[in-house]
């Protein structure tokens, strides 16, 4: 197989990848306040992106993919006292998402540049494959 069209759909799994990751990082940030339905009720969960290797045999290398869309069931929910919220236990308590703005923010901005650097890696090599025609069409 072509080396150049391995690069780039090497490089198209990693946006895939990416935008997964942007699209569930966005997801917790946007629900980082929504609480449980009812007094007492567990609010949302961080939602969880794991990827892994893939091995493509036509292509002949290995790819990143997403192998599972989990929830973070080991950080504890915050509990912040607001007795006029719904959700409010009899204590006044409520659960509040597992979610830390600040650690869902530097994952988008990490996301944001894995992404830029896979669209390079794509753009690279779409010019490389352009130079390599111009010289055929010059020789």
């Amino acid at each position: 197989m072509d080396p150049l069209k391995s690069i780039t759909q090497i490089a198209g799994s990693g946006l895939v990848a990416q935008s997964t990751r942007m699209r569930v990082v966005a997801e917790n940030i946007a629900n980082a306040r929504s609480t449980g339905s009812a007094p007492g009720a567990d609010p949302y969960v961080r939602k969880t992106v794991e990827f892994g290797a893939n091995f493509d045999r036509a292509m002949g290398a290995t790819a990143v993919a997403v192998t599972s869309l989990g929830t973070d069931q080991q950080t504890p929910f915050a509990i912040e006292h607001d007795p006029g919220n719904p959700a409010a236990d009899a204590d006044g308590n409520v659960k509040m998402p597992n979610v830390n703005v600040m650690l869902e923010m530097a994952d988008m901005r990490e996301a944001g540049r894995s992404y830029s650097a896979n669209l390079q890696m794509i753009k690279q090599a779409r010019s490389m494959i352009s130079q390599t025609i111009d010289l055929l069409r010059a020789g």
